[in-house]
């Protein structure tokens, strides 16, 4: 009775997770780091900081707007293979069809724009990510070739492949999103975090003025900026993938003060942490200040960061 007790905890416990540590290995897959930073170079020099590329982040929506118009492209799809398993008008499944693949074009855009700011491990699974879907892109461009063609068993075939890849894509970018949290909120309402009131936070001399730096209040790390006798807080950590704000650079955009972030160049302004440039789509977390008339700098959360 010993003997088997001792086999059984000698055993390997079976898991049943295998495509979880496969994406868990393909995040350390440096054989991908060569196209990687070649594809990536050329979307940031061919899309430079402006209107466009804030858009296609997503910067107007307040969240990225890959992941939504994905799922416009994945429930057209899906749909159609809902027709064709029953046989449905096949008129029907290639307007479905014909959406899909209309729509996949402005999510490839938004897609790779958002990837190419993204940390090496988040790159290395979404470059998976975008070959599953261009190939899923591909099989549903020539199941509608087929249909229109009228061989409408080949289309629906070639749909069903296009399907099964569009689904490990859907599943790339899950871990992306839900285990890697890329296009989440790095910078989230901190005032949960903060008690009500004010709290003292240091002392204006001991500010450099004109250059920002990080203070901590408890556990949180902010970012301070003093000028003169005027002084602004933000939550340090970025938005975008919690890069420290006080170590970016001030730059004036439209005549307000920014901070831009040292690590994917988001840009915010100082004043209210509004987002004024991409790759970030979630403002930061902003502080009102007071001073004292014994020189002591106080803070507490905006009110519209309070529940």
């Amino acid at each position: 009775m010993d003997d088997a007790i001792e086999t059984r905890k000698a055993r390997k416990p079976w898991r049943l997770r295998p495509s979880v540590d496969l994406v868990d290995h393909l995040e350390h897959a440096p054989a991908l780091d060569r196209p990687i930073l070649r594809i990536a170079g050329i979307v940031r020099e061919r899309l430079p900081t402006g209107r466009l590329r804030d858009t296609l982040h997503g910067v107007f929506a307040g969240h990225p707007i890959h992941p939504p118009l994905a799922m416009i492209s994945l429930g057209c799809w899906f749909s159609t293979a809902v027709l064709d398993l029953t046989d449905a008008d096949p008129r029907a499944a290639r307007a479905l069809i014909t959406t899909g693949i209309a729509n996949a074009l402005p999510t490839a855009a938004a897609g790779i724009t958002d990837w190419s700011v993204l940390h090496r491990e988040q790159q290395r699974v979404g470059f998976v990510h975008a070959a599953a879907n261009l190939t899923a892109l591909g099989l549903y461009s020539g199941s509608l070739y087929l249909r229109l063609t009228g061989r409408e068993r080949g289309g629906r075939t070639l749909a069903f492949l296009g399907l099964a890849v569009a689904g490990l894509g859907g599943y790339l970018g899950g871990h992306m999103a839900f285990r890697q949290a890329a296009g989440a909120n790095h910078a989230e309402s901190v005032a949960h975090l903060v008690p009500l009131g004010w709290h003292d936070l240091c002392q204006l001399a001991d500010l450099p003025n004109g250059r920002p730096v990080v203070r901590r209040l408890g556990y949180i790390a902010l970012f301070v900026l003093r000028r003169d006798d005027e002084v602004w807080v933000l939550a340090d950590q970025c938005s975008h993938l919690a890069g420290p704000l006080h170590q970016g650079r001030i730059a004036v955009e439209a005549g307000d003060q920014c901070i831009i972030c040292p690590w994917h160049g988001s840009t915010f302004r100082i004043t209210d942490g509004a987002v004024v440039h991409g790759p970030a789509t979630a403002r930061q977390p902003a502080f009102q200040t007071r001073i004292l008339d014994d020189g002591l700098v106080q803070v507490r959360p905006e009110p519209s960061d309070v529940d």
